[in-house]
């Protein structure tokens, strides 16, 4: 079997989404124009032409500017079955979403609202599709302490729902630390942690992340190679990194594919996985993801499917579920 048909053909589960950054233009036009919100862009066309960003902070600019539409339960729930529609299409069994409440309810928009939405359409596909999924809210670290402690609390009513809690936005001069706090709050409430972390910052911020912040995985951390006892550590401790290859050529992390280290992380043994980030604004969705790191990178057939594996694995997904699922990808 050639590569491509293997990846179209893989089980596979995402583990670095977030949801506001599947935001298609075409929709965000759509909605906007049903919530009568005016935008600064005359076309779709504008919004793709806007989409060519030099970092992660002019990206999340017109990232929190398209988020700006989102005014209705409606409007979270069109939003998230858009994006649980291209899973089925790649066949992504199961996904673990990223939220980010604080983006809305700044604007007003209630945290009832923003998760009602999403979670009926994380319903709607589990009946429709069979797609299973898991709910992250993060916090967003460019806010400050006061207001992540808020949000955690805003969230307490819904937790049941929400299986972790992460870190994400803007990353540099905002180290896990700042959070700590809120961490150890968040999982003394019964949540799993995640973060961002050696996207765009350093490797301290990936070790802050492990020993202050507690972490089952950690999101990006392609910094880690910078350091050999790091990535020691991560393959002892079997440290999941949630890695997004078109994001980081995106955002410019490194200037080519054909650059990227996952290859070099996933031969020395780290658990690293394949993901889309923000598929509206990178250009590709988890196959083409796959497809272009698999050329870029002269991924073997073995390789793709421990990828596959590694995102079972290091999803939080119950052993049985994870093992079956595994045992699919062996098979193929």
């Amino acid at each position: 079997m050639d590569q491509l048909n293997l990846i179209k053909i893989l089980p596979k589960a995402e583990l670095h989404l977030h949801i506001e950054g599947s935001f298609e233009p075409e929709l965000m036009f759509e909605i906007a124009q049903r919530n009568k919100v005016s935008t600064r862009f005359k076309s779709v066309e504008e919004v793709r032409e806007a989409y060519n960003f030099h970092n992660l902070q002019s990206f999340l600019d017109i990232y929190y500017e398209g988020a700006n539409v989102l005014l209705y339960e409606q409007d979270f729930y069109d939003l998230t079955k858009a994006y649980l529609k291209k899973c089925h299409e790649d066949h992504v069994v199961h996904t673990e979403i990223f939220f980010d409440p604080q983006t809305h309810t700044t604007r007003g928009v209630s945290f009832e609202t923003v998760f009602k939405g999403i979670h009926l359409a994380l319903t709607d596909a589990k009946n429709e599709w069979g797609i299973s999924s898991h709910l992250i809210m993060c916090f967003l670290r460019h806010l400050s302490e006061e207001d992540a402690f808020a949000t955690l609390k805003e969230s307490l009513p819904f937790k049941k729902h929400i299986i972790a809690v992460g870190l994400d936005s803007s990353e540099l001069g905002h180290p896990p630390s700042k959070f700590e706090r809120v961490f150890k709050a968040a999982r003394a409430e019964g949540f799993l942690t995640v973060a961002h972390a050696g996207e765009e910052g350093p490797v301290p911020y990936i070790l802050e992340a492990l020993d202050l912040l507690k972490v089952s995985r950690i999101d990006h951390g392609v910094r880690s190679l910078e350091n050999d006892q790091l990535i020691e550590r991560l393959v002892k401790e079997k440290m999941p990194l949630t890695v997004c290859p078109l994001s980081n050529i995106k955002l410019c992390v490194f200037k080519n594919l054909t650059d990227h280290n996952l290859k070099k992380m996933l031969q020395r043994g780290v658990k690293v996985t394949i993901n889309s980030d923000d598929p509206a604004y990178f250009g590709g969705y988890m196959n083409e993801n796959f497809i272009q790191t698999a050329k870029a990178l002269n991924l073997s057939s073995e390789e793709i499917k421990q990828l596959a594996i590694n995102s079972f694995e290091a999803s939080f997904l119950d052993p049985e579920t994870k093992q079956s699922w595994i045992k699919k990808i062996q098979g193929l």
